[in-house]
């Protein structure tokens, strides 16, 4: 699978990546362990060599199974790229959010990136990871109550000790990241994009295109619901967020699979699925480097590979395009 590099750095990350947030179980109703385990390696195998993670899934856990997954691979051949900056320890940063952990403890999460706090978390995560090294740090969630400066320094440091090679943000709007890029070399931005979320086409993608940053988009098939098989009344596991966010309204699940049904004739004509194809669209969209796609058992993971088996024509691409433009939403 061709590699493509993150901005002026020596990072080298595969067009798709293993999206690691489902396996944790936090926030996705439970992941069984070993079919996490066979679906990282599953996705080495077919050559989707980045794996994206973080500590705050399942609190350790999908970082602790990849660890477990590529045991005994060169490192050399798999691109970690991690997080930093949730905090559900103490109380100290920007309060995010009231949740409960993957045994239903109720927990307090923080969007903390104070220095010391930053290097503690690596100190963590390479544990975790079974590694000595990070190929892409990132700061999860903008923390509003520590200095933008402050975080790239503790990153910084980390980068001239080895821990880490490059550096990264997430959810960053515009503005924030041209602060970072005032104290540190970040090389990417991680945003959700789909085909139903594209507010970072407004400011992120010019500034990624003009300063040379990658997109890693997340989200690219909005949580499953670009796969066609969610319609209204879908039955979703306990502890599952998504039937609580815009998306998954019964009215915007009809247009949604409305708009589906009209591109739904050019997958079949390449034999894939409307997951592959919404894949293959994103994975061509302007400053996108790395688009992060979960799974949690190996036949998603082969579903996900296939993706890129077939180059969309000219006049596909602006059918999807328009067919993806008359697509309104209610709020």
């Amino acid at each position: 699978m061709e590699l493509r590099k993150l901005g002026n750095s020596s990072v080298n990350v595969t067009p798709l990546a293993f999206g690691a947030w489902a396996i944790g179980g936090w926030l996705w109703g439970g992941a069984e362990e070993k079919d996490a385990l066979r679906a990282i390696r599953a996705s080495y195998d077919m050559g989707i060599t980045s794996i994206d993670t973080a500590p705050v899934y399942g609190f350790g856990k999908s970082e602790e199974l990849v660890g477990q997954a590529m045991a005994g691979v060169p490192r050399d051949r798999y691109q970690i790229l991690t997080k930093y900056g949730m905090n559900w320890q103490t109380q100290q940063g920007d309060f995010a959010m009231d949740t409960f952990d993957n045994h239903g403890k109720p927990l307090k999460i923080y969007k903390y990136a104070g220095k010391q706090k930053v290097k503690q978390e690596c100190e963590d995560s390479l544990r975790r990871l079974k590694t000595d090294h990070i190929d892409l740090y990132q700061i999860h969630w903008p923390d509003v109550t520590t200095p933008i400066a402050e975080t790239m320094e503790a990153v910084a440091d980390l980068i001239k000790e080895g821990k880490v090679r490059a550096a990264g943000v997430c959810n960053y709007s515009a503005q924030q990241a041209e602060e970072a890029l005032k104290t540190l070399n970040i090389v990417s931005n991680q945003v959700p994009f789909s085909m139903v979320n594209r507010k970072i086409e407004k400011d992120e993608i010019p500034q990624a295109l003009k300063r040379n940053l990658g997109i890693l988009p997340y989200s690219p098939l909005q949580r499953g619901l670009l796969t066609g098989k969610i319609k209204p009344g879908y039955k979703f596991n306990d502890g599952d967020s998504r039937p609580s966010t815009r998306y998954y309204k019964p009215e915007n699940l009809s247009r949604i699979n409305a708009m589906l049904e009209k591109i739904k004739p050019i997958a079949d004509g390449y034999n894939a699925s409307l997951s592959q194809l919404v894949i293959n669209w994103t994975v061509h969209r302007p400053a996108m480097a790395c688009v992060l796609v979960g799974a949690r058992d190996e036949k998603q993971v082969k579903d996900n590979a296939k993706a890129l088996d077939f180059k969309l024509t000219a006049e596909e691409t602006k059918k999807i395009n328009e067919a993806v433009d008359g697509l309104k939403l209610v709020d």
